[in-house]
């Protein structure tokens, strides 16, 4: 199995859930220290984003907390799979489930830009 690297990667929402806030508006940045992983993620509905969680193997499992623009501050939970996409971008798959309101459901996020840009590209031989 390839070794997942995130740090350094931006994603941009490529579907989401009827239930959820993110858009295709919304862009995500991540960081990983070992087998932690967390993200910073804004734009549509989502004026202010945060993920954290630990990654093992391809299966990404974390909380987040967000604000959005009608003034809710809302959490909940996911697991998502991680994969290299046709064009070889990573692409996360997320099944999430709210905590602070009703019902959850699948996401899904893709990297922007190239692979030489992040931070595992440059770091990795």
């Amino acid at each position: 199995m390839e070794k997942i690297c995130l740090d350094g990667v931006e994603m941009a929402v490529s579907a989401s859930a009827d239930i959820g806030v993110v858009s295709s508006d919304t862009k995500l940045r991540f960081e990983q220290r070992g087998s932690v992983v967390s993200a910073r993620y804004r734009g549509g509905r989502v004026v202010d984003g945060y993920l954290i969680g630990h990654l093992e193997g391809d299966s990404l499992t974390f909380r987040y907390v967000q604000a959005d623009t009608d003034g809710n501050l809302d959490a909940g939970f996911s697991r998502g799979v991680i994969e290299r996409a046709a064009d070889g971008k990573w692409r996360l798959v997320e099944h999430f489930t709210w905590a602070t309101r009703p019902g959850g459901g699948v996401n899904v996020f893709e990297e922007t830009g190239s692979a030489e840009t992040h931070r595992c590209a440059r770091a990795l031989p």
